[in-house]
């Protein structure tokens, strides 16, 4: 039976053809279970991942290995994408038996969904065997496996504890998780640690409001010189803009191909950042690629964005993007085919498979001549040409709500800071998808496909993240009703996320029961749930004035403060948010007539202090508390510069605003 079908995952549409009798997360999967007396097989993967291929590919597409699986088992396909709180559970049991964790992951359960045998990714022959193994052990060690799956509920539940410690997030503890960084970076390549090298967003950020508080050079440097490995890497596409989701070895030379959502919006804020406070003509660059390669990448025909490009083309991992020097020759022609391959360190040898080589930027066109810049220009764009009649990688389009928060803060960060109108566009289109679709009756859905909002219920991070970009986006737009839905939003969260001790859960309190509720409070791949709603909170705070939602991020931070103080490569993003509360953070009101125009509003962008909310328009704009009894001097524009709502001497020229930014803290150049 084809129970896939009508999903709105794509990574389940994938399976839906299998001769394995596929389940979707469901209490009926786990009755069946309990009808038929046999182990449930939880299978977790996504679209875009390269080993959940080739696991499909050996073996859920084995006609064999279906008959196995539907004889023994009730099997159940997840997109961790979709239920972040099922993979959340269950990768924690994996990591607890063996020690690490990854996808496709491979749990056994019992029909109450308890994991007693974990792993990843099986080769063929290793899969049938454990099948045989795991039905035997049921049929034959029955008890013993039950008291394996109570130990691990119990190790789980553990390990996703809330109410431990709590501290202050202090200037000390922030501090001192700078220094740790400093110690950690790859003073040769930049980024932190060994193969494979993730790019590390959320400390970048931190880093770069480290530097705006105290000064530190060397906050700056590490943000800088990781900044230009990433872009000149491998992991930056040279033709299209965009980052692969990590390299494979310490060197930023080689990706794993796939392109994330969620890494490219993080990105583009690190870049569009780096970019107002030293002017790097490469971070204005690659900030500029990688909102386009949103926007042509990812954008979908409703106006959100899709989840990510697939790391395979046709079964070959890379096979869209590598080049040989004889490759270059035929699109390019001799001449400008060997200017290419010194330019993009391609050489005989390759760097990548069969002789082939991921294109790096080896020399520094950004500051270069114009006639360097222009024929470089010329090459890209038909190398672009060329690749873009190869293969295409598949794409993942459904939309995640979290991650299109992620990305209306980002595009919204980067039309502000640059007064791009094609950025500001998109945000305004994201945020309507978001408003439109994914908010249902006062709370927010995860996934969308197609126009068509999905069942699966929104995690914290999608209430943080989806929040923090409307307050974004009520900043660039000035219009009230956006950061009434963030209000709402953060409301629903308090209401139903909170955990003892002023932490959060990662699931609500009336949605599915699992069996664990997670509460992960360290950043991975994309910002925690927690940080996420703490980020929100500060922002709605310094917009709105209503102080009970700091209070609020405050507690929150207590929890984690000691994570931070241990461990900060795993709570950057949390460290931001302590960062922008220990500068206020300001509030800056422009008003004015022309808010697009303004060169008030331009300089308060561009100078403002680290996490500081920019808000301009007429006086008294209805839905804009900032805006709110705060008069043009003179029938001249006028910015406001304040702190708690409490307000410096207004001011009318963008000169004297500078120095007043400059100041306090906004050590922009």
């Amino acid at each position: 039976m084809n129970r896939l079908e009508s999903a709105t995952s794509p990574y389940l549409l994938q399976h839906a053809d299998n001769p394995v009798d596929w389940w979707p997360w469901c209490e009926e999967a786990f009755e069946e279970a309990r009808r038929r007396d046999v182990p449930v097989l939880i299978s977790v993967g996504y679209a875009a991942c390269h080993w959940c291929h080739v696991m499909a590919h050996e073996s859920f597409e084995d006609e064999g290995v279906g008959r196995l699986m539907n004889a023994g088992f009730v099997s159940i396909k997840v997109d961790r994408e979709e239920r972040p709180d099922v993979d959340a559970v269950y990768m924690t049991a994996t990591q607890a038996m063996t020690g690490q964790g990854g996808w496709p992951m491979t749990v056994f359960a019992t029909p109450d969904g308890q994991p007693f045998f974990c792993g990843t990714y099986f080769p063929r022959p290793s899969f049938l065997r454990l099948l045989e193994s795991v039905t035997t052990a049921w049929r034959d060690q029955r008890d013993a496996v039950l008291r394996q799956g109570a130990a691990v509920v119990e190790a789980i539940g553990g390990a996703q504890a809330v109410g431990g410690p709590t501290t202050p997030l202090t200037a000390d503890i922030l501090d001192g998780a700078a220094l740790q960084l400093s110690k950690d970076q790859d003073e040769v390549y930049g980024g932190f640690g060994g193969a494979p090298k993730f790019p590390p967003h959320m400390n970048l950020l931190f880093l770069l409001r480290h530097h705006q508080r105290t000064g530190s050079a060397a906050s700056l440097e590490i943000v800088r010189h990781t900044g230009e490995a990433m872009a000149r890497g491998g992991l930056y596409d040279q033709l299209a803009g965009g980052f692969a989701r990590y390299s494979v070895d310490a060197t930023w030379t080689v990706p794993h191909f796939e392109k994330m959502l969620y890494d490219n919006a993080l990105l583009l804020r690190v870049y569009t950042q780096l970019w107002r406070l030293t002017g790097d003509a490469l971070a204005g660059r690659v900030a500029a690629e990688t909102a386009a390669f949103l926007l042509d990448g990812l954008g979908t025909p409703e106006g959100g964005l899709a989840s990510a490009l697939d790391a395979d083309t046709g079964g070959v991992e890379g096979a869209t993007y590598a080049w040989t020097p004889a490759q270059l020759g035929a699109a390019l022609g001799d001449e400008n085919g060997a200017w290419a391959a010194d330019l993009f360190a391609v050489t005989a040898q390759g760097t990548f498979e069969h002789g082939t080589s991921v294109l790096r930027l080896a020399r520094d066109v950004d500051a270069a001549d114009p006639a360097v810049v222009e024929r470089w220009t010329r090459v890209r764009a038909r190398l672009r040409e060329a690749r873009d009649q190869r293969p295409q990688p598949a794409r993942d389009d459904k939309v995640v709500a979290a991650w299109n928060g992620l990305a209306l803060t980002a595009l919204a960060e980067h039309a502000m800071v640059t007064g791009d109108e094609v950025t500001a566009a998109a945000a305004r289109r994201i945020g309507e998808v978001l408003a439109e679709r994914h908010v249902v009756d006062g709370r927010l859905r995860r996934v969308s496909r197609a126009g068509v909002v999905g069942e699966p219920a929104g995690v914290l991070d999608d209430y943080g993240a989806v929040a923090e970009g409307f307050c974004a986006l009520h900043q660039l737009t000035g219009e009230g009703r956006w950061l009434e839905l963030a209000g709402r939003l953060l409301d629903a969260a308090l209401a139903h996320f909170a955990a003892p001790g002023g932490g959060f859960y990662d699931t609500a309190d009336d949605a599915e029961r699992l069996v664990t509720r997670p509460a992960d409070p360290t950043d991975n791949a994309t910002p925690s749930g927690l940080s996420a709603m703490v980020a929100a909170l500060v922002t709605y705070t310094a917009l709105s004035g209503e102080t009970r939602y700091r209070e609020a991020a405050e507690a929150a931070l207590a929890t984690v403060a000691p994570i931070v103080d241990k461990h900060p490569r795993f709570t950057g993003y949390a460290a931001a948010t302590g960062e922008a509360l220990l500068s206020g953070p300001y509030e800056i009101a422009i008003v004015t007539d022309q808010p697009e125009a303004d060169p008030l509003r331009e300089a308060a962008h561009r100078h403002a202090p680290p996490g500081a909310v920019v808000v301009a328009g007429a006086p008294d704009q209805p839905g804009v508390p900032l805006l709110a009894d705060r008069p043009m001097l003179g029938g001249r524009p006028t910015a406001y510069v304040c702190r708690g709502f409490v307000c410096d001497r207004p001011v009318t020229d963008a000169g004297e605003l500078v120095a007043q930014l400059r100041g306090i803290g906004g050590k922009s150049s």
